[in-house]
């Protein structure tokens, strides 16, 4: 392996080299790498390839980092940032980012038990429901076959000859919102009416039509903090962060000024 004086010439002439092809301004064109930066950079090479980078490697990273600093501030002389959206709006969210982590404190129990109580409906617990149901696909005649085994099963509690649905036929505490991310939300309100352990139907849902057989229920309930306390801490520290945001930006907003054409037309 070569020495790290090597190393280090090498930099040294990258930096030379290209500093002779861009100098015309020393003042606006010197260019300062901090140890934590390269740091960085090595770092993140080593999680990516798994091992240590070579000497070479090394000079290529920092040459290359050199190399970029360059041409973005080139872009930067030429005006490429003025107009371009992606720019402006990856700029907008660094500097929210930096809004954000601003905040360092961690909530207090008093400030948990506030947002808990202010937002107590968002941590509801929803019923859930134990079931099975027998699936008829919107595809085959799905109404007239549902009622036609529902009477079946009422009279006779015969093996019903029904469609495969894709997932599955029985389902375990499922919530709600569970529920109606599965079978759709028209589905889902039947729910509320349905005698346990007695085949009920036929109900719509988004695919056809289903004989249901409940087998247990839970009612739903609002938790004590304990119960949801991490996510209290998690959507409380969430809204801190986006109130430092809106409360940085309503700070500065007045000095500017807006200028929009009073006569701009939008297609219709």
């Amino acid at each position: 392996m070569k020495s790290k004086i090597v190393v280090f010439f090498i930099i040294g002439l990258s930096i030379y080299l290209i500093d002779i092809g861009f100098n015309s301004d020393e003042n606006t064109k010197d260019i300062f790498i901090s140890d934590q930066e390269i740091t960085s950079l090595i770092s993140a090479w080593k999680s990516q390839v798994g091992r240590n980078p070579t000497d070479d490697e090394i000079s290529r990273i920092i040459t290359n980092l050199i190399e970029e600093e360059i041409l973005y501030r080139e872009a930067l002389i030429l005006g490429l940032d003025r107009e371009d959206r992606i720019i402006k709006r990856r700029l907008a969210q660094k500097i929210t980012f930096l809004k954000q982590e601003s905040l360092v404190s961690k909530p207090s129990n008093k400030d948990l038990m506030d947002f808990f109580i202010t937002n107590k409906k968002n941590y509801y617990i929803q019923p859930t429901f134990t079931f099975k149901h027998y699936f008829f696909s919107a595809e085959n005649n799905s109404e007239e076959r549902s009622n036609n085994a529902f009477n079946k099963i009422i009279d006779s509690n015969e093996t019903i000859n029904a469609d495969p649905f894709f997932l599955g036929k029985s389902f375990s505490d499922n919530s709600l919102d569970e529920i109606s991310g599965n079978f759709g939300r028209q589905f889902t309100l039947n729910f509320n009416k349905i005698e346990l352990n007695k085949w009920v139907g036929p109900y719509k849902s988004s695919f056809g039509h289903h004989i249901i057989f409940i087998v247990d229920s839970k009612p739903g309930y609002y938790p004590e903090i304990t119960q949801v306390l991490n996510q209290v801490e998690v959507d409380l520290t969430s809204f801190n962060k986006e109130a430092a945001v809106s409360n940085y930006i309503d700070q500065i907003k007045s000095e500017y000024k807006v200028i929009i054409n009073p006569n701009l037309k939008f297609d219709e």
